[in-house]
Order: structure tokens, then C-alpha cells, then sequence
């Protein structure tokens, strides 16, 4: 059974909504999930994982600071050990959703393997994003 971590930060609930049908998506594919916002998860996380799913809203253009800060945390940490690891990435925005781009590069500083297209949702969640992110999630599940 593959291990799927789904870390995320979220100021509105949007992004929270976001992670959970990611979530969601992983576990009806078979995955255990561990799911954490950004603050709580740690190295130990990232390299216990087989896929990662990273989350966030668009901060200026930037990612969430808390994802960024998981992010700083892991990397020393992880560096060489999660090379090639499967990496989904999803971003709640209000119009911009530029964010994108800090969160593949920083991804690819990892060595990451983009296991999907990432998943660019403006506001709240609507069924049409749920079913996105769900595949998102089955995706990451059958790496």
C-alpha cells in the first residue's frame, strides 16, 4: 500500500478543502494518507512517504510562508533521499494563482518527480476542482 503525504497551508479554508479531496482521491485509490498542515509536518514526513502532495494559496505571487517553511526545514534533511519521489502539486488563489511557479522550482530543487499536472483552483473548491484534486490524489496513490 503506498503512503501518500498531503501537506498543505491554508489561511481562508480554502487550500484545507483543497488537501482534503487530494486526500480523499489517494485513499479511495488504495493509499494510507498522512495528512498535515505545513506547521506540523516535518523531514521525518517527506522521507516516510512514497508520493507528496503539496498545497498552499497564492501569497503575492509566492507560496504560503508555513509551506515554505516545511519546506526549508526539509531540505538539508532529505537531500538525495527523495530524489525521483512522486510530487503533486495544488494552489487556491483569488485570481492570480502565479504561485505555481515557486512551488514547481522549489519541488524541482528537491528532485521531485512531477507525477502530475498541478491543480490550480480559484477560491472554494467547486465539484468540477474536487474531482481534479481527487485525481490528483488517485495519482500519487499509483506511483
Amino acid at each position: 500500500m503506498a503512503r501518500v503525504l498531503v501537506v498543505y497551508c491554508s489561511m481562508t479554508g480554502n487550500t484545507k478543502a483543497a488537501a482534503e479531496a487530494v486526500a480523499a482521491g489517494a485513499k479511495e485509490a488504495g493509499a494510507e494518507i498522512i495528512l498535515r498542515e505545513a506547521s506540523q509536518a516535518g523531514p521525518e514526513d517527506l522521507l516516510a512517504c512514497d508520493a507528496v502532495a503539496l498545497g498552499s494559496y497564492d501569497a503575492f505571487s509566492y507560496m504560503g510562508g508555513l509551506l515554505k517553511d516545511f519546506l526549508d526545514r526539509c531540505f538539508y534533511p532529505t537531500q538525495g533521499q527523495v530524489t525521483g519521489k512522486p510530487c503533486g502539486i495544488f494552489l487556491t488563489h483569488g485570481g492570480g494563482g502565479r504561485a505555481l511557479d515557486s512551488m514547481v522550482q522549489i519541488a524541482e530543487s528537491f528532485k521531485l518527480s512531477s507525477a502530475a499536472e498541478p491543480v490550480s483552483v480559484k477560491g472554494m473548491p467547486d465539484e468540477s476542482a474536487r474531482s481534479q484534486l481527487r485525481a490528483l490524489g488517485a495519482q500519487l496513490a499509483g506511483q
